[in-house]
């Protein structure tokens, strides 16, 4: 059994424990020592980050090859219409090269928890609050992607990562949990006979 640490990191936090020049950090919200993050979220990015001390976990959890879907809210510029939604739905080419199909939808009623600094609202744009789910983890490609079809991101908030969920945990909060971390078995000797055909 393993322990995981999910905390709701705050907007404008570093994605690490230690920063030179003095700017927030994981320390500020996390005291527990030996873990690390199982994968990133950006310094402008909000929401869910997983920390392990277990390297087999954190393997599981960031390694692209076990695709684990990741969801986020975000806030973007602007009113999508379908033709924008479905250019992401069915992926689009960013400097990168294409990215994969995704699950969008739009939020009718979100309630996120209100950030430090706000967003700069603006009454002459509106926005719109969509739920995106994606397999794969460039730099900054939700972002990307929403800038590609017209919309930029003005907000994003990670809620979910695989059987992970914010689930209403606070910002600047974390709550732990322990995991069952499959183990690969040992290689099996091929040059041993099954206990059936050995001769008794």
């Amino acid at each position: 059994m393993s322990r995981i640490y999910l905390l709701h990191k705050p907007y404008n936090v570093l994605c690490q424990f230690t920063d030179a020049q003095g700017r927030p950090t994981l320390a500020d919200y996390l005291d527990v020592a030996g873990v690390y993050p199982a994968g990133r979220l950006d310094y402008d990015s909000e929401g869910l980050l997983l920390l392990t001390d277990d390297g087999a976990l954190i393997h599981r959890i960031s390694d692209p090859r076990h695709k684990l879907p990741k969801q986020y809210w975000i806030q973007v510029e602007g009113e999508p219409d379908q033709q924008a939604l479905k250019a992401l739905r069915e992926g689009v080419t960013l400097n990168d090269g294409p990215t994969r199909p995704v699950r969008i939808r739009r939020l009718a009623q979100p309630e996120p928890p209100p950030r430090d600094p706000p967003v700069r609202y603006r009454a002459s744009v509106p926005t719109t609050w969509l739920e995106i789910e994606l397999r794969e983890g460039r730099n900054r490609q939700v972002r990307r992607m929403t800038a590609h079809v017209g919309h930029p991101t003005l907000r994003l908030i990670r809620v979910g990562i695989g059987p992970w969920r914010l689930d209403g945990l606070p910002s600047g909060h974390w709550r732990s949990e322990t995991v069952n971390v499959p183990r690969r078995m040992p290689a099996r000797d091929t040059n041993r006979r099954p206990a059936s055909s050995r001769k008794r």
